[in-house]
Formats: C-alpha cells, structure tokens, sequence
C-alpha cells in the first residue's frame, strides 16, 4: 500500500465553496482519492480529533470551530503523499504560507486557514482510523502508470 494523509476541508472552506478546487489540486499533483465524507462533526469527535492539543490555549476555541459547520474528511494516497501535501497546504499562519499554496491563497487568520492536514505518516494512520474505521476505498486509477514509474 502507497502512503496516505488525512486532509480536512475545516467550515470555513466549505462555506466559502473551496472543496473543488482543494480536492481539484491533490488530483492535479497525482494523488488518489481514497475515501471521501461531508459530515457535521460531534464535539465528543473533535476533542478526540485534537486530543493531542487539549493542553493548548487555542484548544477549546479549535473544537468550538470544527464542530461549527460542516467539514469534509478525506483520504489521499501516492508518494510521499504527507510531506507534499503539508507543502500544498502551506504553513499554519497563513501570513507565512507561500502564494500557490491553500493557505497563502485562501486564508488569513490561524484560527480561519481552511485546511488540515496531518503532519506525519503516523498522525495520518491515526487520523484515518479515526475518521475511517471502514478503509480507504480500493482501487487505483488507469492513470496511475502515467503518473508513477
């Protein structure tokens, strides 16, 4: 099995109707689809999402958002799919994050910056198992010899 990251369309993305165009650039690098879910997201959920900053400051303000609107949960797989996803992504502060990217495009604020995305090979297996207990969906594109040797 390819690596795979978990990304995170958060409500300001998907009130602002960015989820074509975040999913359009994960598809336009190569990268496979694997799992895909519009959901509102219980607060029992997002506390166990981010339980690894509940001593943060920010952690209760970051709960109260997730669980705000609706988000989309997905699955992407290819090569080195974490480290170039997170590079897609942009930085955190979108005040930091590079023109091109999701966050140097769309966002302005931290606590606003559209998107997550899992930082290691390690989070995204939690993330996934989290956010997927059924798997990713099996199947792979007739594209993929054009895009992988």
């Amino acid at each position: 099995m390819a690596e795979q990251t978990f990304i995170m369309i958060k409500p300001d993305g998907v009130q602002r109707g960015l989820v074509g165009e975040i999913i359009s650039r994960f598809e336009k690098k190569g990268f496979y689809l694997k799992g895909l879910k519009f959901l509102n997201v219980e607060r029992a959920f997002a506390e166990k999402h981010y339980a690894d900053l509940s001593a943060k400051p920010f952690f209760s303000g970051l709960v109260e958002y997730i669980v705000s609107g609706p988000v989309v949960a997905m699955i992407w797989e290819g090569k080195n799919v974490v480290t170039t996803g997170r590079k897609i992504i942009g930085a955190t502060n979108p005040a930091q994050s590079e023109p091109g990217t999701i966050r140097g495009d769309f966002a302005v604020e931290i606590g606003r910056n559209v998107i997550h995305g899992s930082d290691s090979v390690e989070s995204a297996n939690k993330e996934i198992g989290l956010w997927f207990p059924e798997g990713p969906a099996a199947w792979q594109s007739s594209l993929h010899s054009w895009i992988y040797e």
